[in-house]
Parts: structure tokens; C-alpha cells; sequence
């Protein structure tokens, strides 16, 4: 079976997925609003690169060139990134439903998600999203917390919780004043 064309070519650096400058990496970034781009090259994050590696979107290659296939990539990406699974399953079904899914490090959360329609720039995002598994256990000191973050960002606080079936499940927290 012919290998399909790939729009992009990747390279995996560090924790993160370097792509030239091109065309198809400005596509990529300004219809899709994949990555950063910064004048010489596209930079995306491996929740990212793994969604277009799953789409037949991106090939990525180490720094010797050679091909990483999708399974080495999972594995080499989920060493880099705690709870990366479950983080990635919110991740895929967020970009599914038609949303914007950035990184949120610097706001203290997993994702920053934009409403349909809104790229990041252009507005805000309307939530601050943490991935968690169905039976995972929160304390009310670490679910106040996530609810602060999200309050001091001003955005709404998502939870997306992944059951044993895989599925994403959301609840959309927020303060209520009595």
C-alpha cells in the first residue's frame, strides 16, 4: 500500500516538535492554530504532534533524520510528559469537538481551551482544563486550588475526566457567592 503524503516533516527536539518554516507549517498554524510559530520555524507541542501524527498530517524524525514511528513516539513522549495518556485523550476529543487546545504551564493548569471560532490571540480563553482519571482521587485543598487558578486567570475551570472506557467526560466549575 503507498505511504501517503504527509504535510508536514517534523523533527523532534528536546519536548517539543521543530518544524521549518513553510507553507504548509503557516497552514498549519494559522487555519488549524497548531503550534508557535516564530519567523524561521513552526514549534508544537507533542500533545500536538501526536494528534497530526494520528491525522496523517506530520512525519517526525529525530535529530538523525530517521522516522519515529507513532508507537515509539507515544512512549518517548509519555517518558517527557506526566500523566501524558489521559492528558492526550482530553486533548484529542477538545480538538475534536471543534476546540482550540493550547499548553497552560504559565497559568498553572494543563490546557487553556478557546471557545469554537476564537483563535488565541484574537480573544481569550474561555477555560483552563485539567485532565483526570475517573478514579483518581482530588483533595479538596487540590480541587480549590484548580478552582483558584481558574478564577485568577479569568477563565472557567474545566475538568475532563477519562473513564476505564476511554471516554471524556466534562464538568465546568465555578464560584458561587451565596
Amino acid at each position: 500500500m503507498p505511504k501517503k503524503e504527509c504535510f508536514v516533516n517534523a523533527t523532534f527536539v528536546k519536548d517539543a516538535l521543530i518544524i521549518e518554516n513553510s507553507d504548509a507549517a503557516r497552514e498549519l498554524n494559522n487555519q488549524s492554530c497548531f503550534g508557535n510559530l516564530d519567523g524561521k520555524t513552526l514549534s508544537i507541542s507533542l500533545m500536538e504532534g501526536l494528534y497530526l501524527l494520528e491525522k496523517e498530517k506530520l512525519e517526525v524524525y529525530d535529530g538523525r533524520k530517521k522516522l519515529i514511528e507513532q508507537d515509539k513516539y507515544f512512549k518517548k513522549a509519555a517518558k517527557l510528559e506526566p500523566n501524558f495518556k489521559t492528558r492526550y485523550k482530553v486533548f484529542k476529543d477538545l480538538r475534536e469537538r471543534g476546540y482550540v487546545v493550547k499548553t497552560a504551564l504559565k497559568f498553572g493548569a494543563d490546557f487553556r481551551v478557546y471557545d469554537r471560532g476564537v483563535k488565541p490571540g484574537e480573544d481569550h480563553a474561555k477555560w483552563v482544563v485539567f485532565p483526570v482519571t475517573e478514579g483518581e482521587t482530588l483533595t479538596w485543598h487540590d480541587f480549590s486550588a484548580k478552582n483558584r487558578v481558574a478564577h485568577s486567570t479569568k477563565k472557567k475551570l474545566l475538568m475532563g475526566i477519562v473513564d476505564d472506557e476511554n471516554d471524556v467526560t466534562y464538568y465546568e466549575v465555578g464560584w458561587v457567592r451565596p
